[in-house]
């Protein structure tokens, strides 16, 4: 079996780690690079670590095109763009996986507040499939046309938090996420604020009580509860290139709870999770690097429930998840192509 691979955005961050992984995946032939510039680059030349591993010149974004050369199409557009898009491409007969966050929020209202702009798809919208593996029914993105692909804070924040609320062993309502992350996060575009002389050496924080990922956080762990949740997430920007540590404050359900028991909760909740490791050191961000691996340990101090979750925020925090879902999605080893 090979399945037929388009990228559509291919000349940033998530889309330069797609075509590395997707290299090294022996079920994948990638057919079609898709850009909406008007001088269509080359891949290599517009990033030279792929000379001599990928040559291939971006076309037009042409979905009746894409379609004839495709089966998959990973959007790697930002929200905003990836809607005016996705349509087509559905309509055309191919399976999306959407790494914007153009289709992560099911409320239609909440996306317009949170983004401030009009959901131009909103019968997609409804169809689309949260594609966190790990929490959603694996059933769901095997079957789905349109997968959305989690935000890289929100996977580190929900798969740190699910077993525990899962099991109701912290207040929910009492929950603070003090989460960092490597510059990657925020794109390939030039924006002042992230240039070397101004990350350098820094560390702060940032979109303090109206980061976009806060929503898409309350809505899954949402789901894990059955009912609103009352997390408070503070991201802050690392100086380095790729990565996500989140800290996890908590106040646990009852005094008699004690460490054994949450890392009980983690085991079993991860324990046929092939991305997910408990571990009983703490995790950081080197050792998941370039991995597609969620490493998450819990300790108890001072009567508070502390998480450590890291993940790389370019692989299971983005690239390295699409080809997950994928996997799921064609019916292949879900681990296939990934490390």
């Amino acid at each position: 079996m090979s399945i037929r691979v388009a990228i559509i955005g291919p000349t940033g961050y998530t889309g330069l780690w797609l075509i590395r992984l997707l290299q090294g995946h022996p079920e994948v032939e990638l057919t079609y690079l898709a850009s909406h510039r008007e001088q269509l680059p080359n891949i290599a030349e517009e990033f030279p670590v792929l000379v001599g591993r990928c040559d291939m010149d971006c076309r037009p974004i042409d979905p009746r095109a894409i379609a004839r050369e495709a089966d998959l199409v990973f959007v790697c557009l930002p929200h905003r763009a990836a809607m005016n898009h996705v349509p087509a491409l559905l309509d055309a007969g191919l399976r999306v996986v959407d790494l914007s966050a153009d289709y992560r929020l099911a409320d239609k209202v909440l996306y317009e507040q949170v983004y401030e702009t009009t959901h131009t798809d909103p019968r997609n919208l409804t169809r689309a499939v949260y594609g966190l593996p790990e929490l959603v029914d694996r059933r769901r993105i095997a079957e789905a046309d349109l997968v959305a692909n989690p935000g890289c804070y929100p996977t580190g924040a929900i798969l740190g938090l699910a077993p525990l609320m899962q099991r109701s062993l912290i207040h929910p309502e009492e929950v603070v996420v003090h989460a960092a992350s490597g510059i990657t996060g925020a794109g390939r575009a030039v924006k002042p604020h992230l240039h070397f002389p101004e990350q350098n050496e820094n560390y702060g924080p940032y979109a303090v009580g109206a980061h976009r990922h806060q929503p898409e956080i309350d809505q899954a762990l949402g789901w894990v509860r059955g009912q609103p949740t009352g997390v408070l997430f503070v991201p802050h920007l690392l100086p380095i290139d790729q990565g996500i540590l989140e800290t996890i404050y908590c106040r646990p359900s009852d005094d008699q709870v004690t460490e054994e028991d949450l890392y009980e909760g983690y085991a079993q909740a991860y324990a046929e999770e092939p991305f997910v490791r408990v571990r009983r050191t703490l995790p950081n961000v080197k050792q998941v690097r370039d991995t597609n691996f969620c490493d998450v340990a819990v300790r108890l101090v001072q009567g508070r429930v502390v998480v450590i979750a890291a993940i790389d925020n370019m692989v299971k925090g983005a690239s390295g998840q699409a080809i997950q879902n994928m996997n799921i999605m064609f019916s292949l080893d879900e681990t296939m192509g990934l490390w």
